[in-house]
């Protein structure tokens, strides 16, 4: 597919009304391509192909959404190697992550392909004598999706597999930080047998076309993942229109970890949880809250961890963190350094820009210490390598600072207490709870969402994905009605 290629529309390629240069943040010398923008009349194209391609992908029935999907599926899959290195190359993330990203949005179309074939209704009775009751799960229409960056084919998967699965149209505006990744997954789908204009890529400006796109009356739902800034934005201008919203946004989530945790196991689980991806996950553990009788020798082992992580180019081997996605994100995480050595918070190491063979966005990880759960740092998303421990008195403050928090959306204990854990898994408020895990790592069949300002609608994957991807009609019929 031609670089200079990035909206997709009506089953056909288009040259964008403008086009944006999307740059290796591992080499900014490597130019990967120039990808086009859409405008407005383009949006309202694909609006408009999707109203009219939705109709028919609904009655071509199940095993049709079933094979199609499957298709792609297996196509990602097989494929993994290639456009995972592609993602790598130009998000910033390890190779190992890029194929692994790739390969799990693979996953997803083939789950949602055999929840296709699943019944979504019930017959119930009815209270009065005669009447037959059949309750059922249609599709919600036309579905705007709206991506991140930071995993730029596994999440847009998880939304656009649901959607076609559950007989939707789409409308996909992904990040423009990663074209190329758009680019590849929409060109697998555009060559399967779907309606032209059921699958839409309009990649463009946020406050142009994004905001066209969430106040259009031709969208049924919207998808998003991102900050909760956009979020609140996205909700206040939906609201006209009473469209369905699924939104995930921000987190801070906590890693409690006890005095009587396995400790060198605790140390690696956080350093994942805080560095892998670069710290530029939702999942990412950026509170470690740690019982004061471990909290010195805790602290010592990580600062040790996170120094020996190996920094580079996402493709080269032996890296374990990459860069930083762009120049602005690397500023916002160097400004975060600077505002917690200002806050009083004590930077063990880390937390500088890093000079590499290759011009990039290099940061090196860092751990801040003697951090309370005050400070700015421990209260606001900062989507970096960034970590903060604090130090508690005890379970039972750890869990009180861990709930003390907008966010909720995972959380972590590395505890042997049964006790402990059950507590936890109880009292944690927060969407996801892992016990002696890292904080990121969810599964693609089980639900996935948080709580306050991390979530909002519906959860995302799994079965529950019908909350969001289908609307309920509940049917009633005389069961001596006339022929």
């Amino acid at each position: 597919m031609s670089s200079t290629t990035g909206i997709h529309i009506a089953g056909r390629w288009q040259p964008g009304a403008a086009g944006i240069e999307n740059r290796n943040p591992s080499d900014l010398s490597d130019m990967i391509g120039s990808y086009g923008q859409a405008d407005a009349a383009q949006l309202d194209e694909a609006l408009e192909a999707a109203r009219k391609a939705q109709p028919l992908w609904w009655r071509a029935g199940v095993q049709k959404r079933h094979d199609v999907l499957m298709a792609i599926g297996t196509e990602l899959m097989a494929r993994a190697e290639e456009i995972g290195q592609m993602l790598s190359r130009e998000e910033g993330k390890p190779l190992a992550e890029g194929k692994g990203e790739v390969f799990r949005a693979g996953q997803f179309f083939t789950y949602f392909a055999a929840e296709a074939l699943r019944g979504h209704g019930d017959l119930a009775e009815s209270v009065r004598p005669g009447i037959e009751i059949d309750v059922r799960r249609e599709p919600v229409g036309v579905v705007a999706i709206i991506s991140p960056w930071n995993f730029p084919v596994a999440t847009p998967a998880w939304k656009i597999a649901p959607a076609l699965a559950f007989g939707n149209a789409v409308v996909w505006k992904p990040a423009n930080l990663t074209p190329a990744s758009a680019v590849a997954l929409t060109e697998i789908i555009s060559r399967q047998d779907i309606p032209p204009g059921l699958f839409n890529l309009v990649s463009g400006p946020g406050r142009e076309v994004g905001q066209r796109l969430v106040e259009s009356p031709l969208v049924d739902a919207i998808s998003f993942t991102g900050s909760v800034a956009v979020g609140r934005g996205i909700a206040a201008s939906a609201i006209a229109n009473m469209t369905k919203l699924q939104m995930e946004m921000g987190s801070k989530n906590p890693m409690l970890v006890m005095d009587d945790a396995d400790l060198d196991l605790a140390v690696a689980h956080a350093a994942n949880s805080a560095f892998g991806g670069t710290g530029q996950k939702c999942t990412a553990a950026s509170r470690l809250i740690v019982h004061r009788a471990v909290h010195d020798a805790f602290v010592e082992k990580l600062t040790v961890a996170a120094k020996a992580l190996k920094v580079g180019h996402a493709l080269e081997a032996g890296t374990q963190i990459g860069p930083v996605v762009s120049d602005g994100q690397l500023q916002q995480n160097l400004d975060y350094i600077a505002l917690g050595q200002s806050e009083g918070a004590q930077l063990l190491c880390g937390g500088e820009r890093l000079e590499r063979p290759t011009k990039g966005h290099f940061m090196a990880p860092a751990v801040f210490a003697g951090t309370s759960n005050a400070m700015r740092i421990n209260r606001e998303e900062m989507f970096a390598p960034i970590t903060c421990v604090i130090k508690a008195e005890g379970y039972d403050e750890a869990l009180a600072l861990a709930n003390d928090s907008a966010f909720g959306l995972t959380a972590g204990i590395m505890t042997r207490s049964l006790a402990r854990a059950s507590h936890f898994r109880a009292n944690m408020r927060a969407g996801c709870v892992m016990v002696n895990l890292p904080t990121a790592g969810t599964d693609y069949h089980v639900p996935f969402g948080g709580r306050g300002a991390s979530s909002y609608g519906p959860r995302e994957q799994g079965r529950y994905a019908a909350e969001f991807y289908t609307t309920v009609k509940t049917a009633y019929v005389a069961a001596g009605a006339p022929q």
